[in-house]
């Protein structure tokens, strides 16, 4: 059909002419489109017991776990939000990088108290997250978002109005968290900065989900809404893996969760008024355990009251805490400590009401207190089988060798998850 190659005039003139000279258009110039290498994209999802995967409303998630590795994986101790993603990002465990809780005290910090809300570089310098390594090695990062990825680690801060900060260094782009920007929101987010020119575009990044642990902690583990959390996440995960296609993106996807979580009750609690004489003693931090500080001259006393057998309870020294938590000697800990069994809750007094609901904080080596672990992408050897409960800060080195960059020592064993890279 020779004729296709004229201009649709030529057909017209042909019988009447005889003949027709094609006409030249111009070329049209394709770019070519971009190989985009694997981005690191570090996901977590606060609060995801790894048996949810079974409650058969996460296609997504359940999808990444057969297509990749899946396991669970033993959160450091306390089981608690802040501690545990600090570990995660810096491979050091709480005891060593200095976010040994929620809520803690220093004794060269007098009359301040960390909280969630705190972004001093302060309380955060004593161990380096692996986006200020990465930036340090040429490697662009992105945050949104993850506990500590807000403060400019390593700087100064004033200690006078308007607390300037001096030096430090974040993430090329991250944002400060809310609990109102959504998950799409936050997954769009992720999105937009992998549309940038390679020049600008992150290697690294984080996303945070923390709808599943506020639904445990309000209505408890096995709740329906606990159920419809983890469903809404994942399919704000099916978002994120459906528009890394669309953008042509390949990545290596670690999803995990921090902590499990733990029915609780108002019937399950120990009231520290009742075991010793508050007199004696001053409450740093209360719930799944206590930390507690002896008034000044009081310490026989609290000794006397505390560290003898106890219901649903068990307290020690500091310095005695049993070693497999891995926990103790960092200044910022109290004196005492008081753990309850899982399940129970230690409070200042007897609760004046009836709840109900989940907590964690609980012996790190409880299942319920088990953590997520998903690791799906071209970077992954999907026949490998993580050691039966390997720990959270394993997976600081593994972070640090698909980035490229060389882990700072810590308390991560780079050989635990050596294999589940593709050599």
């Amino acid at each position: 059909m020779l004729f296709l190659r004229f201009p649709l005039a030529c057909l017209f003139l042909l019988a009447a002419l005889g003949a027709c000279v094609p006409v030249e258009r111009p070329s049209v110039s394709v770019a070519p489109v971009e190989q985009r290498q694997p981005v690191t994209i570090l996901v977590s999802i606060d609060g995801f017991r790894p048996d949810y995967l079974k409650r058969e409303v996460t296609p997504h998630l359940s999808a990444l776990a057969a297509g990749g590795v899946e396991s669970a994986m033993r959160p450091s101790f306390p089981t608690k939000t802040f501690p545990n993603h600090w570990a995660i990002v810096t491979g050091e465990r709480p005891d060593h990088s200095g976010i040994v809780a929620n809520k803690m005290e220093d004794a060269s910090r007098p009359g301040e108290t960390f909280t969630m809300a705190s972004d001093d570089p302060y309380w955060w310098k004593e161990a380096e997250p692996i986006w200020v390594t990465a930036e340090k090695a040429g490697v662009r990062t992105a945050t949104l978002f993850w506990p500590g990825s807000n403060v400019a680690w390593g700087a100064s801060k004033a200690s006078a109005w308007p607390y300037i900060l001096t030096g430090g260094t974040r993430p090329s782009d991250w944002a400060q968290f809310h609990q109102e920007i959504s998950g799409m929101q936050r997954v769009n987010g992720v999105l937009d900065l992998l549309r940038r020119p390679k020049e600008i575009r992150p290697r690294f990044l984080t996303l945070y989900f923390d709808a599943v642990d506020t639904a445990g902690h309000i209505y408890g583990p096995d709740a329906t809404e606990t159920t419809d959390a983890a469903q809404k996440v994942d399919g704000q995960i099916g978002m994120l893996v459906e528009g890394l296609k669309t953008l042509g993106q390949p990545a290596n996807l670690i999803i995990l969760s921090d902590h499990g979580m733990a029915r609780k009750s108002s019937e399950r609690v120990v009231a520290m008024d009742k075991v010793a004489n508050p007199a004696d003693y001053r409450i740093v931090e209360s719930g799944p355990y206590a930390s507690l500080a002896a008034q000044p001259g009081h310490e026989a006393a609290l000794e006397a009251a505390i560290l003898k057998p106890h219901p649903h309870m068990q307290c020690w020294r500091k310095a005695d805490i049993p070693a497999h938590f891995h926990y103790g000697t960092h200044r910022r800990i109290p004196a005492y400590f008081c753990l309850g069994e899982t399940g129970w809750v230690i409070q200042p007094t007897a609760p004046v009401k009836p709840f109900a609901g989940g907590d964690h904080g609980w012996d790190q080596r409880a299942p319920e207190m088990q953590a997520l672990f998903i690791a799906n992408g071209p970077g992954f050897d999907a026949r490998f089988r993580p050691p039966a409960d390997f720990a959270n800060v394993d997976v600081y080195p593994l972070l640090a060798r698909l980035l490229g960059i060389a882990p700072l020592p810590g308390d991560g064993d780079p050989a635990v998850l050596a294999g589940l890279v593709k050599h």
